[in-house]
């Protein structure tokens, strides 16, 4: 087993350990206790409180001596080796308390350069995908087991003479994106929606940045992009597209509009970067 490997095996038992956690709180109801972060609407609950402790308690046992950053105050810690766990113990966290079952856990390793191992846990649907930095990225659910290659080619509107442009390409895509908690940022996000709604199929829009990584990677969405996005949103989803085949760019930043990540096929990405990529 290569080391790649065996971190990996590190990030499935915590992903999979907090997600059995997490969907135990479901089951038992509503969270008793609910706070908000940076604004009104950005929520924290126990529930993921209690995920990452649980997360750092196993890293600790596995791991004591790589680094640690985790979504929740308090949760980072310097270690002495290279390595770095970083870690979203409830991506979803609104639709988690709205009992909306689109949320998962988000577990990555990375040292200086990159990212080498990290695994998505989606407890709702027992889908787990994982990835290594060299390895082929893959998807674990109750119908077995698949490679994931990204999504299809699925054409254009050309009149078949010749290769779709990446505008005929967009004109069928189906893209996923998520909103900011900002007020003014989320004013500047509906100028760039309402640009993109007339160039694509439709957009989607459900609220776990990790899932919206994956998904894309699994096929379910062509492309995804967002802004306000942080390390442990995105560290585990970006690599498993990356390693999917898709090109992973960077939103630059504008006045109230922060940074942010897009994914998509290489025969779009460029194209909806310019779409999408400013005011």
């Amino acid at each position: 087993m290569s080391d790649a490997d065996a971190l990996l095996g590190v990030a499935v038992e915590a992903a999979r350990m907090a997600g059995g956690l997490l969907l135990e709180r479901v089951r038992q109801g509503a969270e008793r206790s609910v706070a908000s972060k940076s604004t009104p609407t950005d929520l924290v609950s126990e529930a993921d409180v209690a995920a990452q402790r649980a997360i750092e308690a196993l890293l600790r046992e596995r791991r004591p001596d790589d680094g640690f950053v985790g979504e929740e105050r308090g949760g980072e810690h310097a270690g002495s080796s290279r390595l770095t766990w970083v870690v979203d113990p409830l991506d979803g966290t609104v639709n988690f308390l709205f009992g909306i079952p689109q949320w998962c856990v988000s577990v990555a390793v990375r040292d200086e350069r990159q990212t080498i191992a990290g695994a998505v846990y989606d407890p709702n649907r027992d889908e787990l995908f994982t990835a290594t930095s060299d390895g082929s990225p893959r998807l674990l659910g109750p119908a077995g087991e698949v490679q994931l290659t990204g999504p299809p080619d699925r054409g254009g509107e050309g009149d078949g003479s010749a290769s779709p442009s990446a505008d005929e390409r967009l004109a069928t895509a189906m893209v996923a994106t998520g909103l900011a908690y900002d007020a003014r940022v989320r004013a500047a996000q509906a100028q760039v929606l309402a640009r993109l709604v007339p160039r694509v199929r439709d957009i989607r829009r459900f609220g776990s940045a990790a899932l919206d990584l994956t998904w894309t990677a699994a096929g379910r969405y062509d492309a995804y992009f967002e802004r306000t996005v942080k390390p442990w949103d995105i560290a585990a989803g970006a690599l498993i597209c990356e390693r999917a085949g898709l090109r992973v760019l960077e939103l630059p930043v504008h006045e109230n509009l922060p940074w942010g990540i897009l994914v998509a096929r290489e025969e779009v990405a460029e194209r909806l970067l310019e779409i999408v990529g400013g005011p």
